[in-house]
C-alpha cells in the first residue's frame, strides 16, 4: 500500500512539474490529457465494439468516462453518478409526465447550484462542477425528449420528432449516454437518440461499415492543437491578473481599450481548443455524422461547437454568437427558447434563455452582467444593421467598394473591443474585480450601447424615408 501511494505521489509531482514548465496548472494539464485520451478510446471503440452487443458499448462508454472523471476529480466524481442514477429513477417512476420534467429541472439545477456554492472561489477552477454543468443540460434534455416520446408524431415539430425518445432506456444505457468519453468533460451536447444510433453503428457514411471519419477527425484535432499552441504562447503575456493590476490603470485610456480587445480574443482560445479536440473525438466515433449534402458528401458537423472561419472573420456580434459554443446555443434554443413559444414574445423568450444560461454558468454576478451586455449589444446591432439597410444614404455609402476594407477594420475593432468588454465580468467573476476594470474605461460599453439604444430610433426617423418605412410595415 505504501509503495503504491509513493508511486501515485510521484505521478502527481511529475504532472505538476510538467504543467509548471508549460506555464499551466496541473488541473488544466489533466483536462487536456483527458480530452486527448478520447482518441485512443475512440479507436478501440471503432475496431472492437462497432456493431457489437449494445451493452458492451454502454459499459465501455461508462467505464472510460468514469475513469476520466476520477483522473481529474477523484472521489468527487460520485456527484455525477448520483445525479445520473436519480435521473434514471425519475424517468422510471414518474414516466413521461410534466411532473418528471419539473422534478428533473429543479433537482438537476439545484444540485448544480449547490455545487457552485460550496466550491466557489474568486478564480476559475477546474473542478467537478465543470463537467457537471454539461451533464445537467444532458439530463434535462433527456427528460424533455423522453416526455416528447409519449406524443403522436403529428403533434411534434420536425425537430422534436428527430430527438423524441420512444423506448425506455436502461440504467446502463443512461450511464453510457451520460459518461460518454468524447463529451463528458467539456461537451458537446448530443441527444439520447443520437447516442442510440451511435452504439448501433448507424452513424456512418457507409451503411454497415465503420465511418470514413479519420480525415475530418484529424483536421479538427490539428486545428485544436493550433489554437492550443496559440493560447500557450500568448496566454502568459495576456493575463487576467494584469487587468486588475495597478500597472493596467496607469496606462493610457486607449492602451487599456486595446488590451481588453486583444485579451478578449486570446482568452477564448482555451475554449476553442477544447471544443475542437473533443469534436474530433466525436467525429472519429461517428457521433459527428450529420448525413450528406446535396452533392452526396458526408457532413461531420453534428457535434460541432465552433465555426472557426466565421468566428475569425465576422465583424458582427451576432456572427460571433452564431460561431461560438454553437452546440450549447442550439441546446438552449431547442429546449428553452422554442418551448417558451406560448409567451408570444420573442424578445422575452430570448431574455429568459440568456438568464438561464447565466445562472447555468454559475452564481457569480459577472455571468449576469456578461449576458445582459450581450443582450443589449445584439439589440443595438440589429437596429444599426436595419438602419444601414433601409437608409438610402447609408446604404449607398456602405456599398462603396474602396471604403469596404476601412469599414471592415473599424467594425472588427469595435466588435472585438466590446466582445472583450463583455467578457470581463464573465472571466473575472467577482464584483470587486470586474467593476475595477469597467471603471478604468469609464463604463464605455454601457454608456455607448445604452445611448445608441435610445438614439438610433431618432436617427432612423431622420435617415429612412417614409416610403421605406411603409414598405417594411407591409
Amino acid at each position: 500500500m505504501a509503495e503504491g501511494g509513493g508511486t501515485a505521489l510521484r505521478l502527481d509531482m511529475s504532472l505538476a512539474e510538467i504543467a509548471e514548465s508549460l506555464g499551466s496548472s496541473e488541473q488544466a494539464l489533466r483536462l487536456i490529457l483527458s480530452i486527448l485520451m478520447g482518441y485512443p478510446f475512440a479507436l478501440f471503440h471503432r475496431y472492437f465494439l462497432f456493431q457489437k452487443e449494445l451493452y458492451l458499448s454502454h459499459l465501455y462508454n461508462t467505464l472510460t468516462g468514469v475513469s476520466l472523471a476520477y483522473f481529474n476529480f477523484g472521489p468527487q466524481c460520485c456527484h455525477s453518478f448520483l445525479c445520473v442514477f436519480i435521473q434514471f429513477l425519475i424517468l422510471r417512476l414518474m414516466g413521461r409526465t410534466v411532473t418528471a420534467i419539473a422534478t428533473t429541472f429543479i433537482f438537476q439545477m439545484v444540485y448544480l447550484m449547490a455545487g457552485y456554492y460550496f466550491t466557489a472561489t474568486e478564480h476559475y477552477d477546474i473542478k467537478w462542477t465543470m463537467p457537471h454543468c454539461v451533464l445537467t443540460l444532458k439530463l434535462i434534455g433527456l427528460a424533455l425528449d423522453y416526455y416528447d416520446g409519449r406524443k403522436e408524431v403529428e403533434a411534434l415539430t420536425p425537430e422534436q420528432q428527430q430527438f423524441a425518445v420512444r423506448g425506455v432506456p436502461t440504467l446502463l444505457e443512461v450511464c453510457g449516454f451520460s459518461f460518454f468519453y468524447g463529451a463528458f468533460m467539456v461537451g458537446p451536447q448530443f441527444s439520447m437518440t443520437q447516442y442510440q444510433k451511435l452504439v448501433k453503428g448507424e452513424l456512418t457514411d457507409v451503411p454497415g461499415q465503420r465511418p470514413n471519419s479519420f480525415v475530418p477527425a484529424f483536421k479538427r484535432l490539428v486545428l485544436g492543437l493550433f489554437f492550443l499552441v496559440a493560447y500557450t504562447v500568448l496566454g502568459p503575456y495576456i493575463t487576467d491578473e494584469y487587468l486588475v493590476s495597478d500597472a493596467f490603470e496607469e496606462q493610457t485610456f486607449w492602451w487599456r481599450c486595446l488590451y481588453i480587445l486583444i485579451w478578449g480574443k486570446v482568452i477564448l482560445y482555451k475554449y476553442v481548443t477544447c471544443w475542437l479536440v473533443t469534436e474530433g473525438v466525436c467525429i472519429l466515433t461517428g457521433l459527428g455524422y450529420n448525413g450528406k449534402d446535396e452533392r452526396g458528401h458526408a457532413k461531420w458537423n453534428a457535434c460541432a461547437n465552433m465555426k472557426i472561419w466565421l468566428f475569425e472573420t465576422t465583424p458582427f456580434f451576432t456572427g460571433t454568437i452564431a460561431s461560438f459554443n454553437t452546440n450549447t446555443n442550439a441546446w438552449v434554443a431547442r429546449y428553452i427558447y422554442k418551448r417558451l413559444k406560448f409567451l408570444g414574445n420573442k424578445l422575452l423568450s430570448q431574455a429568459i434563455s440568456l438568464l438561464f444560461l447565466a445562472i447555468w454558468h454559475g452564481l457569480h454576478c459577472g455571468y449576469l452582467v456578461c449576458f445582459q451586455m450581450e443582450f443589449l449589444i445584439v439589440i443595438v446591432e440589429r437596429q444599426a444593421i436595419s438602419l444601414v439597410r433601409d437608409s438610402p444614404a447609408l446604404s449607398k455609402l456602405s456599398s462603396i467598394t474602396i471604403l469596404r476594407p476601412l469599414f471592415y477594420v473599424i467594425q472588427q475593432l469595435n466588435h472585438w473591443m466590446f466582445m472583450g468588454y463583455s467578457l470581463v465580468p464573465f472571466c473575472l467573476f467577482t464584483w470587486e474585480k470586474w467593476i475595477k476594470v469597467y471603471l478604468s474605461v469609464y463604463f464605455l460599453g454601457h454608456v455607448l450601447f445604452f445611448t445608441l439604444l435610445f438614439v438610433l430610433p431618432f436617427v432612423r426617423k431622420a435617415l429612412v424615408p417614409r416610403k421605406e418605412k411603409l414598405k417594411k410595415a407591409e
